[in-house]
């Protein structure tokens, strides 16, 4: 599985501390993740929550991400930026139960975590605790495991509601505000990234102009 992690900009200190954790899970499990920033403080390129949401539809509708682990201070303003944007289902975690009952339950694609509000001592062992419940086995089995198939059906009913009431991803790219575009996707290692693993043509070649400056027109 591909996982992206992004860091916001209040929280953007504790990238190597959030990074070191996912990796010591993540990767022994076969995982492989990317960080497409912030990776510090200082960093040129900032991300915001709102830009969190608007970059992590980006990974997951274009195929460059299976996953995606996010914040902010709160986790709360990823996470809702993050619900607004088409084929994204990102849950509010704070703890390892948190992980197991979404992954069994809500089986989604996306966490938002809180990088402040918490996170004291110790912190590095809640996260890495928190990345084994999502990652070390199979999730969307269920919890309690006799109410599986109806946590199932509830899944792709909402999914299905939410394909209604969300523009497609590449509406969504060539509708919304470019400059707020640009700047999600302004990290140094996005086009790295970004380009070696999306599978989606359409939003490749959209970006592709972004980045260039010379965004594709909608053509008849």
């Amino acid at each position: 599985m591909k996982i992206a992690l992004i860091i916001e900009n209040s929280q953007a200190a504790k990238s190597e501390t959030v990074h070191t954790a996912l990796t010591a899970v993540a990767e022994p499990l076969g995982h492989e993740v990317f960080h497409y920033g912030m990776y510090g403080a200082e960093d040129k390129a900032s991300l915001t929550y709102v830009m969190n949401g608007v970059l992590t539809a980006i990974l997951l509708n274009s195929g460059a991400a299976d996953f995606v682990v996010t914040g902010c201070g709160t986790g709360m303003g990823s996470m809702l930026a993050c619900n607004s944007m088409p084929g994204v289902f990102c849950g509010l975690v704070i703890d390892p139960t948190d992980a197991f009952l979404f992954g069994q339950i809500n089986d989604g694609n996306a966490i938002s975590m809180p990088y402040a509000k918490g996170f004291g001592w110790a912190a590095e062992l809640n996260l890495q605790d928190v990345y084994r419940k999502l990652f070390e086995g199979e999730r969307g089995l269920g919890y309690p495991k006799e109410r599986a198939e109806i946590m199932r059906k509830n899944r792709g009913v909402l999914s299905d509601l939410k394909a209604v009431t969300c523009k497609d991803m590449l509406t969504v790219l060539k509708t919304m505000d470019q400059d707020l575009l640009k700047a999600a996707i302004a990290g140094e290692r996005f086009q790295e990234y970004f380009f070696a693993n999306a599978t989606d043509e359409g939003i490749r070649d959209y970006l592709k102009g972004v980045l260039a400056a010379k965004p594709v027109l909608e053509t008849a």
